[in-house]
């Protein structure tokens, strides 16, 4: 399962999604939907915007771990 864990990322760095979305110049209901954890399809220049704005590497906004079967 792929999970993303945006909101952790911003809280260690003291940051809102107001500011991530002009820091990175994605829209904020697209960042809203990161930071829920509501997204299907994950965007590879969004996913990569974020990781610029937060100075940070893919495996700190997304964490997977394996379903038992």
């Amino acid at each position: 399962m792929i999970k993303l864990t945006l909101d952790r990322a911003l809280q260690q760095r003291n940051m809102t999604r107001y500011q991530l979305a002009k820091i990175s110049g994605i829209q904020y209901p697209i960042v809203d939907k990161y930071y829920k954890n509501q997204v299907v399809r994950y965007d590879g220049y969004v996913l990569d915007r974020i990781c610029a704005a937060l100075d940070c590497d893919i495996s700190d906004i997304i964490q997977y771990t394996k379903e038992e079967a």
